[in-house]
């Protein structure tokens, strides 16, 4: 498999409603809720291309560049941007999308870094043992 073909494989997608519990006092979606789940489809994308144990390790810029209010659809993606000895880069994009409208648009996105741990809790490959040609 080549890594294109396993980057491919490794895209995950997370879609939920956003209800009132997940927004601030400005009744959008709260920024640290967003983060949480940007981390957590990340994660599942960077798991599912190494299947190794992972670390968030960092957070780079996050774009907050549209309020999504509450009772709208988002659609989480990640996709692995690049590949390291012992981490890797993930890129997470949240569209939103108005319940009853047609369309979407871009509104947050962000990168997360991982690392893979050994069982001793030290880096180790992300590559090792995946035959990527």
């Amino acid at each position: 498999m080549t890594l294109e073909e396993r980057i491919d494989l490794a895209e995950t997608r997370v879609c939920t409603t956003v209800f009132p519990f997940l927004t601030n006092h400005h009744d959008t979606l709260f920024g640290g809720k967003a983060m949480a789940i940007m981390d957590e489809v990340s994660f599942m994308a960077a798991t599912r291309f190494c299947r190794k144990r992972l670390v968030t390790v960092s957070s780079d810029k996050i774009n907050f560049e549209k309020a999504i209010p509450s009772g709208s659809i988002i659609e989480a993606i990640a996709r692995v941007d690049s590949v390291g000895r012992t981490s890797l880069k993930v890129k997470v994009e949240i569209y939103l999308e108005h319940m009853y409208e047609e369309g979407r648009e871009l509104a947050i996105q962000g990168m997360f870094t991982f690392v893979a741990l050994g069982d001793d809790k030290k880096p180790i490959s992300v590559t090792e043992g995946l035959n990527i040609i």
